[in-house]
């Protein structure tokens, strides 16, 4: 899947655990708890202390949850599917309940949207009761599916409505932008869909999606029965049909250019919140009526789930000892099964809620971690493979073990870092790197791929200064630097750096160890077939005290004394020599 990982908050106090007992059931149910935290400390590590002050304090656990879990995005999701889990609950039956003819809702879609996004589906929850908490996650949860898998509302976008402020039928239709002209959401005024668009254009949240629909000459647009604007997708709601926490019943609809998507973002948001309804997990058909005058009933798979049928394998029996075993864990996963036939068969029924099983291997993928990977025995694989190592990775295992031998000390450093650590610091301007800058940083100190194994050492010296001289380190790591005729924009090169770190410079050992790592890759001292060192200049060395070495004729690296502008802007107060060449030359 290429949907990227959604982290998720949620309050330990739902499920009644300590952090470690939580921990653990995370790792169970296949999911991973990434860190305790709390919105300061976020803000804090995010833009600086400064910041942070007035922040909450109130602990938050954040969790990584798989890309194709979109039932584990929100706190009802996720707590449901652990007391699941755990067999404190059964398994919700959700029930889709088809009004009489004439009592239910309609949504009509127009032609004029089919250039545009042309398909919708729509459901209602009836006698819903919401919580300030229940309406955060309501809101919180559409988000997450907008940025996941509505790819920021280009697939799909969600809008949810107080059905008892309007009158349906609705109408789903795409007007010209002067003819549209309505309050949005939280403003005091009505304006043209041109002026909206305009209005949003500096807004931080909802310029992303203008570029949806601004070149089109029609904007998409929901009516309802007296011509109120529901919303204008994908970008806004009308101020109209907000919700809040009096909202009885709820009308949402889901709009886009991909029916499957919209379907199962309509099957999500009501299988999570119908708990909430007078009648917990039902939820009200919507009627969609198409251009063509064919009908659709929505949401389409709410009212049992599919079923479908896995045939018992003999590795899987084996494995996970019996069929009956194999439905009590699946089961636990909720994905209902019962054993059929002769006993070799399971019949699963698939909830709305696991729109992620599109294939038996998905089932046996739940039934593994059900029963635990670690519980797993380990077997001898009946196929017969040869493997070796990558002849790069074996060179850098035997440079590591050489250079160990001359009483260096290995490092693992970061392959991200901050623009100041590889281009500031180091005398040079971010421009002349030629790095890969991060688009969104998380933090300051992950801006940029380092383009120099250099700052992290520098770095590692900083952070063990009471340690007692000489430092003596290395590493051997990749660098990452802009590459136009990569396939990616971008390549890795293998680096190895030392550095010598004590009150002389002791440049001399680090020209030795050069010597020493030529002699062990069988590269002779000469111009022609070997390696030589000649004069230059750089701007992190000291002035005529750096080298440039060539091998065969070819620049693989520098070596020379540090700067001291760079020793003191790494917080270092003693000299330090270092060298740092391209080892991929010697495969």
């Amino acid at each position: 899947c290429n949907l990227c990982r959604t982290p998720g908050l949620i309050t330990v106090g739902a499920l009644g655990r300590t952090d470690e007992e939580f921990d653990e059931l995370c790792f169970e149910f296949g999911l991973e708890l990434d860190e305790i935290t709390s919105e300061k400390d976020i803000i804090s590590k995010e833009k600086g202390e400064e910041k942070a002050k007035g922040a909450s304090d109130v602990v938050l656990y954040k969790i990584d949850v798989p890309a194709n879990r979109y039932d584990l995005l929100c706190l009802e999701g996720l707590v449901r599917g652990l007391q699941v889990f755990k067999e404190r609950i059964n398994l919700p039956k959700f029930e889709k309940i088809i009004p009489a003819e004439g009592e239910g809702q309609r949504l009509i879609v127009t032609e004029q949207t089919a250039q545009i996004r042309p398909h919708a589906v729509a459901a209602v929850l009836r006698n819903i009761t919401f919580t300030k908490d229940r309406y955060d996650s309501f809101i919180d949860l559409q988000e997450k599916l907008h940025q996941n898998i509505c790819r920021k509302r280009a697939l799909v976008a969600i809008g949810t409505h107080d059905l008892d402020t309007i009158t349906g039928p609705f109408t789903f239709t795409a007007k010209a932008p002067s003819e549209i002209k309505f309050k949005p959401l939280n403003q005091s005024k009505e304006y043209t869909a041109s002026q909206i668009m305009d209005l949003y254009r500096t807004d931080s949240h909802l310029r992303h999606y203008l570029h949806l629909i601004e070149n089109k000459p029609r904007y998409p647009v929901i009516y309802d029965s007296n011509g109120v604007v529901l919303s204008m997708p994908p970008i806004i709601n009308g101020d109209h049909t907000k919700i809040s926490l009096k909202t009885r019943n709820v009308f949402i609809e889901c709009t886009g250019t991909d029916i499957t998507k919209a379907k199962i973002v309509l099957d999500i948001m009501v299988t999570m919140f119908s708990e909430y309804c007078e009648k917990p997990f039902t939820v009200e058909a919507v009627e969609v009526v198409h251009p063509n005058g064919k009908t659709h009933i929505y949401p389409v798979s709410t009212a049992l789930g599919d079923l479908c049928v896995l045939r018992e394998r003999a590795s899987l029996t084996q494995t996970l000892e019996t069929p009956s075993s194999l439905a009590k864990l699946l089961t636990r996963m909720c994905l209902k099964s019962h054993v059929t036939g002769n006993g070799n068969h399971l019949e699963i029924e698939i909830p709305p809620t696991r729109a992620d099983i599109i294939h038996a291997c998905d089932i046996v993928e739940d039934a593994a971690i059900a029963y635990g990977y670690n519980n797993i025995q380990m077997v001898i694989p009946k196929t017969y493979t040869i493997a070796n190592q990558l002849p790069l990775n074996k060179l850098t295992e035997l440079l590591r073990l050489d250079l160990a031998a001359a009483g260096f000390t290995e490092a693992l450093t970061f392959a991200l870092c901050s623009q100041e650590d590889i281009a500031d610091k180091l005398g040079t301007d971010i421009s002349a790197t030629n790095a890969v800058i991060i688009a969104n940083p998380k933090t300051a100190e992950f801006q940029v791929a380092r383009t120099t194994l250099l700052p992290g050492l520098l770095k590692t010296i900083a952070a063990n200064r009471k340690m007692p001289l000489p430092l003596k380190l290395f590493e051997i790591s990749d660098i990452v630097v802009k590459d136009p005729n990569a396939d990616v924009g971008a390549k890795n090169y293998r680096h190895l750096c030392a550095i010598y770190y004590n009150k002389s410079p002791g440049f001399e050992i680090i020209h030795g160890l050069l010597d020493r790592v030529m002699q062990v890759l069988d590269v002779p001292p000469n111009e022609e077939n070997g390696y030589t060192i000649k004069a230059a200049e750089g701007t992190a060395f000291f002035p005529g005290r750096c080298a440039e070495v060539f091998v065969k004729g070819q620049s693989v690296g520098k070596l020379g004394v540090v700067h001291p502008d760079v020793i003191t802007k790494f917080e270092l107060t003693m000299p330090c020599s270092v060298l740092e060449i391209n080892i991929e030359p010697f495969v």
